[in-house]
């Protein structure tokens, strides 16, 4: 376990991002099965040959996978500039890899080959290698990371999205609102928050080190492939914190009988749904329904006095009243 110092400017600082182009490494991870694929098994098994032939056709994918979602120094950072917002296009992210300076690219690769050549990893085969020295490895990843986000990522992306963007909402109102303590509660076994003013990590490989923000503050990163915590303090990046975004088991069916039975099968997924604050477009991507049809249901729930909503910008926020958590408690 190690300590990350902060300080009141920090929450100031901090910021919660959604990013494509991380999301679609992480997704590439499951696909070649570095990762276990977990609540995404059916996704994985319905992609996982298409992404073969993706291979096949950008062999740069095998490239990126020797140097992205390893332990350690062997990673590099260019493959994933750090992401701005909640709603950046993967175009842009993708435009922003694209434009990294070769001689940036082979300093962060050379890096990356000689930690693995450390930690005794496998070797690199050969072509693999010549294609990360080579002068156009900076094009060939960023092809093969458009062909992987336009034929298979970009599918499901409308779904993605809205859990991470639902995330994000729950999470930054309670660090604004409630600060660090709240921000951090279930988001993994692995982090906590003291009291005296850290963060506490528990993480393979940082035993023994501590860290100060410094007012820089954090960049809170959900993501819906990971199942654990990441903690990256170099000062190429932004001082960053990626964890499993909380919701991706959103669309689980509800029994027949119970509250299924008393409110309709959809009102009672939504209404199970509602434990975590969304908007009518998150409930309408997490379940595959229009926008219309999700809307009708809430104003049903919502004058039932099962729901209720909160105006936050230009959307709506709906959230369980006591009635509806009652409702809910009461079909098991």
């Amino acid at each position: 376990m190690f300590r990350v110092g902060v300080t009141p400017q920090d929450v100031v600082a901090s910021r919660f991002a959604i990013s494509p182009l991380v999301e679609t490494m992480h997704a590439q991870w499951v696909l070649d099965g570095r990762t276990e694929a977990g609540v995404h098994v059916n996704w994985a098994r319905r992609w996982r040959e298409h992404y073969r032939e993706l291979e096949r056709r950008h062999p740069a994918l095998r490239a990126a996978a020797v140097i992205s979602g390893n332990r350690g120094s062997d990673n590099v950072d260019f493959l994933a500039p750090p992401p701005t917002g909640v709603n950046v296009p993967f175009e842009r992210e993708l435009a922003a890899m694209r434009a990294t300076p070769l001689a940036q690219a082979r300093a962060e690769i050379d890096r990356a080959l000689a930690g693995r050549h450390t930690a005794h990893r496998p070797t690199v085969p050969p072509p693999v290698r010549e294609m990360l020295l080579g002068s156009d490895v900076v094009t060939l990843l960023a092809d093969a990371y458009e062909a992987l986000w336009a034929e298979i990522v970009s599918k499901s992306w409308p779904f993605f999205h809205a859990v991470l963007e639902r995330d994000v909402v729950q999470r930054a109102g309670q660090l604004a609102t409630y600060g660090w303590a709240a921000a951090l509660d279930d988001l993994s076994s692995q982090v906590r928050w003291d009291p005296s003013g850290h963060i506490e990590v528990r993480l393979r490989d940082t035993v023994g080190r501590d860290h100060r923000l410094g007012g820089k503050g954090l960049l809170f990163l959900p993501s819906v492939f990971t199942t654990g915590l990441g903690l990256y303090l170099e000062e190429a990046w932004p001082y960053a914190l990626t964890y499993p975004a909380r919701g991706i088991m959103a669309g689980t069916a509800v029994s027949p009988g119970g509250l299924a039975g008393l409110v309709g099968r959809t009102r009672a997924r939504i209404l199970t749904e509602l434990a975590t604050p969304a908007t009518t477009t998150h409930l309408a991507a997490l379940f595959g329904h229009s926008a219309g049809t999700t809307g009708g249901h809430l104003g049903a729930l919502r004058r039932a006095g099962l729901v209720s909503g909160t105006r936050t910008g230009r959307k709506v926020l709906y959230t369980r009243t006591a009635l509806g958590d009652a409702l809910v408690q009461g079909q098991v």
